[in-house]
């Protein structure tokens, strides 16, 4: 679910923080993607082709852009999130939600792939857009790729959505320090707006709409204010409110992770025995995106470098794609990657 409507009071208070771009903007960039919601965006706008097929689609596009992806997966969901993963687990038609961050068949078979197509991946101790967070708070990657906005009240600088797998798409980007400054209030208060919008570590104010809740949050700043003033009887207040306890998610101290970050060339071969042999995916669909993926990137690498001989260029060396970039001194393990995660919205 993310934070309800949070895109649709954004649009009209804060349409400045919004700025439209093209996939190519980002060429030498790092960029963030929380998996789990990409994976589901193909399983749901495709349910017959397995989601590999759209994770590798989606990882060679950025690839031949030149972009820098890091795949953050999901660990164990916090207990406040119960109540949600159940719903939604049911809502699937899932036997039962994970509560463990135990990998999945589907997770092992997603990360086999990325590693085959040489792209580092992580494993978040809690929920990936967390993590995701704060790697672009820490310098570790420039920009998080999701269609959650709750990476937002987590403290993205910059959350980038609609990013699929067209050669050309536009993306939509969300800028966190122009959306504080235009709606004049501080990160805290933005958790708690989006607290009283709704999101999915609690129950939310019934009846209170996005704009409400902006003006209220303007006028008294924290919850504890709010609930003083809102007129109980149109707007109840939920019995024993764990308001606070979402509020420490969101604002929590960084997640304990070890990270080190390098690209490699995608292994073909292997990506067409695993892919084919394995998922029974067409050998001929498989090579032929490989060729167009060498084509295409050969081909923006040479428009690059002509405009950088006229001084054009704003991208980074392109030498330097193929390497370690950063490293931080911390501790995660990726072989327990998490399956369970919210259904995302589809644009």
């Amino acid at each position: 679910m993310g934070i309800t409507k949070l895109a649709d009071l954004i649009r009209s208070d804060a349409p400045d923080a919004i700025s439209r771009k093209e996939i190519s903007d980002y060429t030498g960039k790092v960029i963030a993607l929380d998996t789990f919601i990409i994976v589901n965006q193909f399983r749901a706008a495709t349910p017959r082709l397995s989601p590999l097929l759209g994770l590798f689609f989606r990882t060679l596009t950025l690839l031949e852009h030149d972009i820098k992806p890091v795949f953050v997966f999901d660990g164990k969901p916090p207990v406040e999130k119960t109540a949600v993963l159940e719903k939604r687990a049911e809502t699937a038609g899932w036997s039962f939600p994970n509560h463990t961050g135990a990998a999945s068949s589907q997770t092992k078979n997603c990360l086999q792939l990325l590693k085959l197509l040489g792209v580092p991946v992580i494993q978040a101790p809690g929920d990936a857009e967390a993590l995701c967070a704060q790697l672009v708070r820490e310098g570790t990657v420039d920009a998080v790729a999701s269609e959650d906005m709750d990476t937002l009240p987590f403290g993205a600088n910059i959350l980038i959505r609609n990013v699929n797998a067209k050669k050309d798409s536009e993306v939509v980007e969300y800028s966190l320090p122009k959306l504080l400054e235009k709606l004049q209030i501080s990160h805290q208060e933005f958790v708690d707006l989006c607290i009283l919008l709704g999101c999915d570590y609690c129950d939310k104010i019934a009846g209170l709409g996005p704009k409400r809740a902006l003006t209220l949050i303007q006028t008294h700043r924290t919850i504890e204010n709010v609930i003083l003033h809102v007129n109980r009887k149109t707007h109840p207040v939920p019995h024993f409110w764990k308001y606070n306890e979402a509020r420490k998610i969101f604002l929590g101290a960084p997640q304990s992770v070890t990270i080190e970050l390098a690209w490699t060339e995608p292994d073909e071969e292997a990506i067409v025995k695993f892919l084919c042999d394995v998922k029974h995916v067409k050998e001929n669909r498989v090579r032929h995106r490989m060729q167009t993926f060498r084509q295409v990137r050969e081909s923006k690498r040479e428009e690059r470098e002509k405009e950088k001989a006229t001084g054009c260029s704003r991208q980074t060396r392109i030498k330097d794609f193929f390497r370690v970039t950063r490293k931080r001194a911390m501790h995660v393990e990726t072989s327990d990657l998490s399956s369970d995660r919210k259904k995302p919205k589809l644009q």
